[in-house]
């Protein structure tokens, strides 16, 4: 099977090309380094060993940066390499990895751009984040004998039914880790249905993930800028979350006249289809990206910009967490948990289970069904600060026990991948 899917891949050159080509348009690439994207690379390989790191997008990076600063602070790489595949990655790299880590956009699955990859970077260990499985990626380290490692794995349910009906080729791709280290036991198992055989269960890297930074004379800017009005936040919205989000904004204000809502889209090109949609309801918007004036008859704050949200999670103490009340599976509810956010979320929120679950049993996180329910709950807590607090506080609580939880998790990690690692230029010289 993974031969059939090497030669399709192969063929598929012309479509990649005009995929990329529709990507640059809609600005999911950089122009200046689409090359890296068909395996050329746009930096030099550094002497000495290379431990190379892939994590698809922000919440696989996020995750991996205290194992990164583990790696860095005890020197157990000549050179790290990090890859993942989205511009909202590239800049949060840009933004918060040490000094010195190479960042590269993941080439496309093409056998010819893949070769070009590992020949120019030469990997001597290869540590692969969650879920993002690409046959001729992975095929390129077992075939050139790298030891790969498969790192706080995960597999969707939905992940699961469809490479199951590919046995072989999965097989084949678990078959190049040399260790899976799970989250948890159910990922565990998922992984030894796709074939894998070495797996550990360590506990989860996110939880040793640091509250999201936030620029302090930016903060204080905004502050001043919505001091007076009622807010609530809506982060990392998809289609359709923001006309729910209208839609509560536009129950509430009558109860609520000095009510701002802030949209931060997922995707934050989106900002202008959706300041369009936003619009043709009536209400007045204001775009972040474009620096536009928040005066008091703005009922709309969209800031689609990034690397925010820390900034905006400190700002509202009310939040609704996206790609929830769409099937998306949600997203990371424990960045505005650290934070001291009263959290509102919709039902999907298969892709974060057990900290969701976590957080319910401590009355820390409500789930709402609509767009009705969400006015609703957002209202309730907005007109009751000691509901808000006692929200917020029990959320705290929770991350921070999982926070102490992180840091064990983080050493068992590091224990486990010690044996795989290259030998650095200072353990050579014994230093």
């Amino acid at each position: 099977m993974w031969t059939v899917y090497r030669g399709l891949t192969r063929l598929a050159a012309p479509f990649l090309r005009l995929l990329l080509k529709k990507r640059l348009a809609d600005g999911k690439e950089q122009i200046e380094r689409i090359g890296e994207r068909h395996g050329v690379a746009s930096q030099q390989r550094p002497a000495g060993s290379l431990l190379w790191i892939h994590g698809a997008s922000v919440g696989e990076l996020t995750a991996v940066l205290p194992l990164i600063e583990a790696l860095t602070s005890q020197k157990l790489a000549d050179s790290l390499l990090v890859t993942s595949g989205t511009v909202t990655s590239a800049h949060l790299a840009a933004e918060r990895l040490p000094a010195g880590i190479i960042h590269q956009f993941i080439p496309l699955d093409h056998p010819g751009w893949v070769r070009s990859f590992y020949e120019h970077w030469k990997p001597d260990l290869v540590l692969w984040l969650e879920s993002e499985f690409w046959p001729n990626l992975l095929a390129g380290a077992r075939s050139r004998r790298i030891p790969t490692v498969l790192i706080n794995a995960r597999v969707t349910e939905r992940s699961l039914k469809r490479w199951r009906l590919l046995p072989s080729l999965s097989r084949s791709m678990m078959n190049t880790f040399v260790l899976c280290l799970a989250p948890d036991e159910d990922q565990a198992l998922r992984l030894k249905l796709l074939g894998a055989e070495n797996v550990s269960v360590v506990g989860n890297l996110k939880d040793a993930s640091p509250p999201l930074p936030a620029d302090e004379e930016e903060k204080g800017r905004l502050n001043r800028k919505v001091s007076g009005r009622t807010l609530w936040l809506a982060a990392s919205t998809h289609p359709g979350e923001e006309e729910a989000a209208a839609v509560a904004h536009e129950r509430l204000k009558h109860d609520l006249p000095s009510l701002l809502t802030i949209i931060a889209p997922r995707h934050p090109e989106r900002g202008t289809e959706i300041v369009q949609q936003l619009k043709a309801r009536g209400l007045n918007c204001a775009r972040r990206s474009q620096g536009d004036d928040l005066s008091e008859d703005i009922d709309i704050y969209v800031a689609d910009t990034l690397g925010e949200l820390g900034l905006l999670y400190r700002i509202a103490d009310v939040v609704f967490v996206g790609g929830s009340l769409v099937p998306h599976g949600g997203q990371n509810i424990a960045e505005a948990a650290r934070l001291g956010c009263a959290i509102v979320c919709g039902p999907h929120l298969h892709n974060f289970s057990a900290i969701s679950q976590r957080l319910m049993d401590k009355s820390a996180l409500t789930i709402v069904s609509d767009s009705e329910s969400l006015a609703s709950e957002v209202g309730s807590l907005l007109k009751d600060s000691e509901l808000t607090n006692a929200r917020s506080a029990a959320a705290q609580r929770v991350t921070e026990e999982d926070a102490a939880a992180g840091i064990r998790n983080l050493t068992v990690i590091l224990d486990a991948i010690r044996p795989y690692l290259p030998e650095t230029e200072d353990r050579k010289s014994g230093s």
